[in-house]
């Protein structure tokens, strides 16, 4: 999201040193969001079983959400705020805004959908998330992803909605003659700040906390009912064999899953509140944020289109199997075991009557045999491995 009211002057510029520094770290941010991004897309267009999960339709969206982000969007901002200088014209300063505003926004929506997704699909039994999340739904969702934005983004800023009774302040901005400077000023006024961070944060940020923390919950019961199972000393699938251990890998998968999802949270509210928060305060105390605020809030959410592949892929078990196929070009230690192989934990849990995967295969005295499978239902989103 483009800041909203940009005031950098050569009194509060970046000296030298700090441009530096600056100019390493953003070189990082966006070096790590292209080649994440890049990675998550090959990877689902390479390994067919990830293409068969629902969830990574949105992913690979996102990713190119995040791709467009560090590409269009980030180097401008960079080259802007090294030379403290706005080179390339009016025109395209509206242009960046307005692709800033879409891409950042989508990156924000897609997060919401995927939260959904999860929360279908963990939460609900499988019947209900198969009618739930069918193609169309998926595609229509994945539409509204990239639609949405546009009302608040390329519409109102190309028509000049968002500076109604503020054009004076703008271009008081827009120039410093004392270093004759130009800048690619984007302030907004108060019904457009209101509009857009509603759209753009508010409202996705609560239904991402709506869906995790039932999701949460859920996890964390089943983790619960599983340690009293075990304290009776019961088999917790209705077999006879090796309980305790099975048992004690879905507990530890279902915590873990817990967890991740508290750091996805964690890291989306980190990155983009304090941009939004004050995206809708400076209106109100008359465009008083400083600059240097401003750019670190700004740049903070722009660090989260770089963590999103961290979050939502690196974090999973087929994903991290892709990347290493991608990375040691193909090498056969990093396919998928067939089913002679060696222990195969796979992911989930059964969840709500949800049942994902849990399987272990293991080589006994020689003989393959299989100790633990639970139901699958046909679904190829039952095959997703565990976070």
């Amino acid at each position: 999201m483009e800041e909203l009211d940009v005031n950098v002057s050569s009194s509060e510029g970046f000296g030298v040193a700090e441009k530096i520094v600056l100019l390493t770290f953003i070189s990082a941010v966006i070096l790590m969001a292209i080649l994440g991004n890049l990675l998550v897309m090959v990877a689902v267009c390479r390994d067919r079983q990830l293409r068969k999960i629902k969830t990574n339709y949105f992913i690979v969206s996102l990713a190119f959400a995040d791709l467009l982000v560090s590409v269009l969007v980030m180097p401008f901002g960079a080259i802007e705020l090294v030379q403290d200088n706005w080179i390339y014209g009016e025109m395209f300063c509206l242009v960046r805004t307005s692709l800033d505003v879409l891409l950042t926004t989508a990156s924000i929506l897609h997060l919401c959908c995927i939260s959904l997704d999860r929360y279908y699909a963990i939460c609900c039994q499988p019947l209900v998330y198969r009618n739930k999340m069918t193609p169309l739904r998926i595609a229509v969702m994945l539409g509204g992803c990239w639609v949405i934005p546009t009302f608040i983004s390329f519409l109102p800023i190309m028509q000049g909605w968002n500076s109604i009774g503020i054009i004076d302040l703008i271009q008081q901005r827009q120039f410093n003659k004392a270093s004759n400077s130009t800048y690619c000023i984007f302030m907004v006024n108060k019904p457009y700040a209101i509009t857009c961070s509603v759209v753009a944060f508010y409202i996705p940020f609560l239904l991402m906390v709506l869906a995790y923390y039932r999701i949460y919950v859920t996890a964390r019961e089943h983790a619960r009912q599983i340690r009293v199972l075990q304290r009776a000393g019961a088999p917790t699938d209705g077999r006879q064999h090796h309980p305790d251990q099975h048992s004690t890998h879905r507990m530890k998968t279902e915590t873990k899953a817990a967890k991740t999802l508290c750091i996805i949270m964690g890291c989306f509210c980190l990155c983009w509140a304090p941009f939004f928060i004050t995206n809708i305060v400076d209106p109100f105390i008359n465009y008083t944020v400083p600059g240097k605020l401003w750019t670190a809030f700004l740049w903070l959410g722009y660090i989260n289109s770089g963590l999103n592949p961290f979050l939502y892929a690196f974090l999973n078990k087929s994903f991290r199997r892709a990347f290493l196929i991608i990375l040691c070009c193909g090498d056969e230690r990093y396919r998928r075991p067939s089913i002679l192989g060696q222990t195969v934990p796979c992911s989930t849990t059964t969840i709500n009557g949800s049942t994902h995967v849990l399987r272990y295969t293991v080589l006994h005295n020689g003989h393959h045999q299989e100790h633990e499978k639970l139901p699958i239902h046909n679904d190829p989103e039952s095959q997703e491995s565990c976070f």
